[in-house]
């Protein structure tokens, strides 16, 4: 499967949709994309997993390099995502601590850092 990625803004917050899987053929684009956004002055992301099939330890690894990036600038990336089994790799390998997640785009965009 691959992976399909749109961006918007909302508020001050930019939202990627991501939707397919995220692994490492994949996870190169997802990159990319936010590589591109903190690039071009977007340090408030939002990551939508709700229509993300599959998450390896490379698309983790994006993530978090992501995190990195906006926190370099004073930002924050907040993840949706309300499905158990992606959630549970969040939780499995700690980042429930790292990433606040939220269960809709709505509640990702009104919270405050």
């Amino acid at each position: 499967m691959d992976l399909s990625l749109s961006t918007r803004t909302v508020g001050d917050r930019t939202v990627v949709e991501v939707g397919g899987e995220i692994d490492v053929y994949t996870a190169p684009k997802l990159r990319e994309q936010l590589v591109e956004l903190v690039n071009d002055g977007s340090y408030h992301l939002v990551v939508d997993m709700e229509r993300v099939d599959f998450l390896d330890s490379t698309g983790l690894g994006v993530l978090v390099g992501g995190l990195k990036r906006v926190r370099a600038h004073e930002g924050s990336l907040r993840l949706v995502c309300n499905q158990e089994r992606i959630l549970k790799i969040f939780r499995i390998t700690g980042l429930t601590k790292v990433f606040p997640i939220h269960t809709t785009v709505d509640d990702a965009v009104a919270a405050t850092d």
